[in-house]
């Protein structure tokens, strides 16, 4: 009985490194984005990322305001290419968004 025990959170810890991993390197995929994106446009935006079953489902690229000097069209050419090399996978989805101020800020 002890054995089975043992054997159990044996797998689930040997499980759960290979989920702890796919986050650590995720963060570390995104940072790189976001620092290559940073560069090219003149403003670093947050990236954020969804992972199902081992593929890559959705990043979402969110400006902080709207970069100066680019059109959507070369921000979208940008992080698709920087997406593509850096998670080494196409996603199902990239959302890429801007944050506006309010009137009051």
């Amino acid at each position: 009985m002890k054995r089975l025990l043992l054997l159990t959170v044996l797998l689930l810890t040997v499980a759960g490194c290979g989920a702890v991993g796919t986050m650590t390197e995720g963060f570390k995929h995104s940072q790189e984005v976001a620092d290559d994106l940073g560069k090219a446009t003149g403003s670093k935006p947050f990236v954020g990322f969804n992972w199902n079953n081992g593929s890559l489902t959705n990043v979402t690229v969110t400006f902080d305001g709207i970069p100066a000097g680019r059109t959507t069209e070369e921000i979208a050419a940008l992080s698709r290419s920087s997406i593509r090399a850096r998670f080494k996978q196409e996603p199902r989805n990239i959302v890429i968004g801007f944050r506006l101020p309010g009137k009051n800020q």
